[in-house]
């Protein structure tokens, strides 16, 4: 391709994180002919589609995505720029750009993620959350530093993209104060016919979990299945039905959903990983993440 254009990878930068083309044209005053036109110039000029059409939005391609995390990182180095003619201090910090998958618990990711903000040099932290299979795509080619995610590195992908585990959990399952009682003793035969809100089934505990409800013989009332772990706890926090979460974090549980722990299944273990680069090991915050996991969290 020929030289960037830096005036459209601007628009299309806004557009991104404007959300909309329309709403990209009132923060420029630019009527929506020239950005729309513009960015089918820039399609043009790199030879790949930067959008697909989702219902009325526009979502990013893969190629979208690679694309806009350069740009965040060109138009910080030029507000830095800015700065700096100013006579302002910069005050750069170190860039990390995780991604994270969609599976993982929150409440985790915080906890692995804390030594990076005591680290002795500012940390600019870029998190980035979809499906694993997607993110290993960003990381293969080295615009994320790592991925967090349940979930190894199969044998199939990249060859160049290594995995770290960071360990493993039981898991504890939780509910209000009202169902724990009822479902607390017994446990876990009690789970038997308990209304439940699972994770869906192409997560890796999910799947532990079916195994575990098989060979114990339990059959429970599945209210919900739900992609979104926060979103699981949220429902939870709603009476909706009992759900599972890591032991390791069922302390922060508890007290921010206002549950109680129903019983713990120590046979259903949940493990995490690091998914990088190899070089991308020298990193200070990626290398504090993962001293973190193996001394601390887990």
């Amino acid at each position: 391709m020929q030289r960037i254009n830096y005036q459209h990878l601007f628009y299309f930068w806004h557009v991104v994180t404007e959300g909309s083309i329309t709403a990209a044209c009132e923060k420029l005053h630019l009527a929506q002919p020239t950005i729309s036109g513009q960015l089918t110039v820039f399609e043009q000029a790199i030879g790949e589609k930067l959008f697909y059409k989702q219902g009325r939005k526009l979502q990013l391609t893969d190629t979208g995505r690679i694309v806009f995390h350069y740009a965040e990182e060109i138009f910080a180095l030029g507000r830095e720029l800015g700065n700096t003619l100013k006579g302002l201090p910069t005050g750069r910090a170190l860039r990390l750009s995780i991604g994270i998958a969609d599976a993982l618990p929150k409440l985790v990711v915080y906890r692995l993620m804390q030594p990076v903000f005591q680290l002795p040099e500012p940390v600019q932290i870029f998190c980035y959350e979809d499906k694993v299979e997607r993110l290993l795509t960003d990381v293969s080619l080295q615009s994320i530093d790592l991925v967090l995610s349940d979930t190894p590195l199969t044998s199939n992908s990249n060859a160049n993209v290594f995995n770290h585990l960071l360990g493993e959990s039981s898991v504890t399952v939780f509910a209000t104060a009202e169902l724990a009682a009822i479902y607390r003793p017994n446990f876990p035969r009690s789970l038997s016919g308990a209304p439940f809100l699972l994770p869906t089934s192409n997560t890796a505990l999910r799947r532990s979990l079916d195994q575990w409800f098989d060979s114990e013989s339990i059959r429970p009332n599945i209210q919900a299945e739900i992609e979104d772990s926060a979103l699981i706890k949220t429902f939870g926090k709603g009476g909706m039905g009992l759900f599972v979460a890591p032991t390791t974090v069922e302390a922060e549980i508890q007290r921010q959903y206002v549950v109680e722990v129903v019983g713990r299944i120590a046979a259903v273990k949940e493990r995490f990983y690091a998914i990088t680069v190899r070089r991308q090991l020298k990193h200070p915050a990626v290398t504090a993440i993962l001293d973190n996991a193996r001394d601390n969290v887990f």
